[in-house]
């Protein structure tokens, strides 16, 4: 009998089934890569990825080879490339791809008729999230410091809440026509960027006085490179109501160092259409991708693993293993390390209870 393979496979992790030499070794693992059943996982082997962008790579999506052929074939016969779930038949999958795969966001001119209506409740418009989305023309000697020329905000619906043209603070020197849309006329008599915040500050209190208020009514605020967007309009928002799809983990670029992807490669990789192909860009057509987004990764709930999952987001994550258990830590089995194991972000499901 193998002793040391025995011994080998008792030290694997769980989740991403890494193997160590020794138990301490795999406690210090797990101590440090937060693996939980929030990871995006292959729904062939079961392994935990820390992103999408990962979950790919062990599939061979693209030029890379896959790192367990097994579940690239599989994947390959009954897996969604967009949502990345497996299918037990190929008349499942085929039933699937309708609604995963998402045709572009409306024109804005067609859903403009909404826009008044959703203006008026667009304050004491219930707890859905909404979307930002913001596009710059250039400022300074050279133009190519951002400042806000355009501001769109719509629902979870894709309704608009409120869109204008921005009169920046200072000269433009660049109207960058050729992606905005955007010329001099257009703002001449726009609102001041104080008064488009102040309209898009009101949409996020929903009626409250404060962000923190014990009603907790304040909406969620959706976008692609948020911090960006709101240094634009001079304004700030708490973190623990932002949802950025540039700092999403399972959203973000493989790699040692977390990166974000672009708002367009994450809306052709997970919802399967094309934005910001040419011709003039509107804010519309960001809010809508990015919304869409944080909608599809808030379905995630995780059921298949362990039920409805619980609110993640506390000191559980530094505690989960305190070097105080040490010895105790390295008797437990990989799985039971496994359940122990918190993510050190806020998983998107979570949200659920705050829907419309």
């Amino acid at each position: 009998m193998d002793n040391s393979s025995d011994a080998h496979s008792r030290h694997s992790c769980a989740a991403c089934y890494r193997q160590f030499n020794r138990m301490e070794h795999l406690v210090e693992h797990m101590r440090s890569s937060h693996h939980s059943h929030h990871e995006p996982r292959c729904g062939v082997c079961g392994k935990h990825c820390r992103s999408l962008d990962a979950l790919r790579d062990h599939l061979g999506f693209g030029a890379s080879l896959p790192s367990k052929p097994a579940c690239a074939a599989t994947f390959q016969a009954h897996g969604c490339p967009l949502c990345l779930a497996v299918f037990p038949t190929s008349a499942a999958l085929r039933a699937h791809r309708p609604a995963c795969k998402l045709s572009g966001a409306p024109h804005p001119s067609s859903v403009q008729s909404l826009t008044r209506t959703m203006s008026r409740v667009g304050a004491r418009g219930g707890r859905g999230a909404v979307a930002l989305g913001c596009k710059m023309v250039g400022g300074g000697s050279d133009g190519t410091l951002d400042v806000c020329a355009r501001v769109c905000v719509v629902d979870e619906h894709e309704a608009i809440l409120y869109e204008s043209f921005v009169k920046p603070l200072i000269p433009v020197t660049h109207y960058r026509y050729e992606t905005t849309g955007i010329r001099p006329e257009h703002l001449r008599d726009a609102p001041t960027v104080k008064q488009a915040m102040r309209r898009v500050q009101d949409i996020l209190l929903n009626g409250e006085q404060s962000y923190y208020s014990s009603r907790g009514a304040a909406r969620l605020l959706v976008g692609h490179g948020l911090e960006h967007d709101l240094d634009a309009l001079g304004m700030d928002y708490p973190a623990h109501l932002r949802r950025d799809t540039a700092a999403y983990p399972p959203l973000m670029k493989t790699s040692a160092r977390l990166m974000s992807n672009s708002l367009r490669y994450l809306t052709r990789s997970c919802l399967g259409y094309d934005i910001q192909t040419g011709g003039h860009h509107h804010p519309y057509d960001d809010c809508v991708a990015a919304m869409r987004l944080y909608k599809r990764m808030r379905a995630m709930s995780h059921l298949h693993l362990h039920g409805r999952p619980k609110d993640d987001d506390d000191e559980s994550a530094v505690k989960a293993f305190p070097a105080w258990r040490q010895r105790e830590l390295e008797r437990m089995s990989p799985e039971e390390l496994l359940a122990m194991s918190k993510p050190d972000y806020r998983c998107w499901c979570l949200d659920d209870d705050r829907r419309c």
